[in-house]
């Protein structure tokens, strides 16, 4: 899964794609480097950042999605609000990504009537606040015992588990060794039914184990990638497409997969 954020304040390419132009060069780039699916985003969900408006997010991100819906790429949108969700399956979306789990009121609604797929995400807190000392008696129970409440949740709005992808939510309301747990026990959300996303990549977590800054995270960013894959991850959200594939090439090659 590819990464488009078009966004001014995204944490890993500070505004870089914010206009309609730039974002769909890249998108169309990242196909070219073997992307499967591609998430367009209009809202920075970094550590302090600030919700925008329904209008601003839609302003940014529909433009993209109608650009791309013609190119034959599978487009999933990373958004929490019910009427940018209904917008972008209307523009050709097919996946709904998001971090609050479908909790919004008519959000699982949406998913439900319009069909489309849906990741959901586990988050303590909400991104303004969710990195001000984040606990937990013991985060991977608490991560799982959330996420299957979710499933229950979107099974009962008439969603089958088909639809469903799970995102344990790396760096969101986890501190350093939080993160490093779930990575750990990644495989322990493998018996739920739905397939598991990751999304690592450049993340402040790969920071502190390297010292890199963001810019110079893509060789953590491979190599957790490739470790999540190695315990069951089935979508991995990365910025950097062509050098996970080609990770990814390598390990299936050895292990005797295509």
């Amino acid at each position: 899964m590819g990464i488009v954020n078009v966004t001014p304040d995204s944490f890993s390419e500070n505004g870089k794609f914010a206009l309609t132009k730039n974002a769909i060069r890249h998108a169309t780039q990242l196909i070219k480097e073997g992307a499967d699916i591609l998430d367009i985003g209009g809202e920075s969900t970094r550590p302090g950042s600030i919700q925008v408006c329904v209008e601003e997010e839609l302003r940014r991100v529909l433009p993209v999605v109608e650009a791309l819906a013609s190119m034959n790429i599978p487009i999933s949108v990373d958004t929490s609000k019910p009427k940018v969700m209904r917008a972008a399956i209307k523009t050709g979306a097919v996946m709904i990504n998001d971090i609050n789990a479908l909790q919004e009121p008519e959000a699982l609604e949406v998913v439900s009537t319009e069909g489309v797929a849906a990741c959901i995400m586990h988050m303590q807190g909400k991104p303004h606040n969710m990195q001000i000392n984040p606990q937990y008696c013991d985060v991977i129970v608490e991560v799982k015992d959330f996420l299957r409440q979710r499933i229950d949740a979107a099974q009962a709005a008439g969603i089958s588990k088909e639809q469903l992808t799970i995102d344990p939510g790396f760096g969101f309301g986890k501190t350093f060794e939080h993160n490093l747990q779930i990575l750990r026990h990644l495989d322990y959300f493998m018996d739920m039914g739905v397939s598991v996303l990751v999304g690592l990549s450049r993340k402040s977590m790969l920071g502190e184990i390297t010292g890199n800054a963001v810019d110079d995270r893509i060789h953590s960013s491979i190599s957790a990638a490739l470790l999540a894959a190695t315990k069951g991850a089935r979508i991995l959200r990365v910025h950097d497409v062509k050098a996970t594939k080609d990770a990814l090439a390598v390990y299936n090659a050895v292990i005797g997969q295509t």
